[in-house]
């Protein structure tokens, strides 16, 4: 029996509903379809653990496995199964099977709720560009809106800033009673305290110098410039990383020239978001080299299905920067949040964890 959760079983709908549809829609950054945009399917592949399998669209749906052509099946039954199993999907919780799409499935060589790759790519599809008549195979990471919204960015020790404290002069007893500050914002209220009493707080470093070195790899300013993203999270009562990139274009901590009007800091933290997105991990050296996933295709709540591709990259970068925010993760597990002392100087860890809103 097929058991999965929510976002596992949106894998299998993405492949009915696209097969249904015959069409790709392109979003822009407010999860709507752009609609003067539509990619035509032609081909959808799928690495199944006996082999790989590629739906090719024609009147009817060919299923093909390798070069030999196994069976057509007509695309009103792809309609009608996506439609069963968008409603079981919002009707079940936890993890459950369907076993009415789990017999069909096995008749379509479909043996299991998570394509077989070692990358992130869930879904490969070709379309028809009719803008320039290419034919580019475009690879997929599903994301879900019916499930709980995913991470972009996980929280670790990796992805710690260190900020040294200045400005303040205060005794061991005063720095307990911060670090015992229990409250529901434990850390905005610690932060809060310490700059009640003067005190400054300067980046210093990321924990973790891989992490680092990713992010100058991507811009040399990016360690700083995310730093203050995340000191203004934990300090104010903004969380969405639209409204912190707009509040430090309006504060321009890094004295950038803005005579001109440069949205620097929108330009960096996108390059960040896209990079993260197609690839980059805090914990391993990033090359730049993005996996075979090429984008994300949006599961909505309500069925339909985006695609966000670095294939039109303004409106990835756009809708990862308006569907992200940034959230506090365990801070005991994590290793931050509280006032610590090193060589003589008091410090504190800020932890950066970015989902999906």
């Amino acid at each position: 029996m097929i058991t999965g959760n929510k976002g596992e079983w949106s894998e299998i709908y993405a492949l009915f509903k696209l097969l249904g549809d015959k069409e790709l829609h392109p979003g822009n950054s407010e999860i709507k379809k752009l609609e003067n945009l539509v990619y035509p399917i032609l081909r959808i592949l799928r690495t199944e653990v006996n082999g790989n399998f590629e739906y090719s669209i024609e009147d009817d749906i060919v299923v093909i496995s390798g070069n030999e052509e196994v069976f057509r099946i007509p695309i009103t039954e792809f309609q009608e199964r996506a439609k069963y199993l968008l409603t079981e999907i919002r009707r079940n919780s936890g993890t459950f099977s369907i076993p009415d799409i789990e017999n069909f499935m096995q008749s379509i060589n479909c043996l299991s709720l998570k394509a077989n790759s070692s990358a992130k790519t869930d879904i490969t599809i070709v379309i028809h560009d009719q803008r320039t008549g290419l034919q580019p195979s475009l690879g997929f990471s599903i994301k879900s809106q019916l499930g709980n919204p995913s991470t972009l960015l996980n929280a670790g020790e990796t992805t710690n800033f260190i900020f040294k404290i200045s400005g303040v002069n205060i005794n061991q007893q005063e720095i307990d009673e911060i670090n015992n500050i229990s409250s529901k914002s434990k850390i905005k209220d610690r932060i809060s305290e310490i700059k009640n009493k003067g005190g400054k707080f300067e980046f210093v470093k990321t924990q973790r110098t891989i992490f680092s070195n990713n992010l100058i790899l991507i811009d040399s300013l990016l360690p700083q410039i995310l730093a203050n993203v995340v000191l203004d999270f934990y300090s104010t009562s903004y969380s969405n990383m639209e409204d912190l990139v707009k509040l430090m274009e309006n504060e321009n901590p890094l004295k950038f020239d803005t005579t001109d009007k440069h949205l620097f800091y929108s330009y960096k933290i996108k390059r960040f978001l896209t990079d993260i997105a197609l690839g980059m991990m805090p914990s391993k050296v990033w090359t730049g080299q993005y996996d075979a996933t090429g984008g994300y295709l949006i599961v909505k709540s309500d069925g339909e299905i985006l695609c966000y591709h670095i294939y039109n990259k303004n409106e990835f970068e756009n809708y990862l920067l308006a569907n992200t925010k940034l959230e506090t993760a365990s801070s005991s597990r994590h290793g931050f949040g509280e006032i610590y002392e090193e060589n003589g100087q008091l410090n504190f860890k800020l932890n950066l964890q970015i989902r999906f809103k």
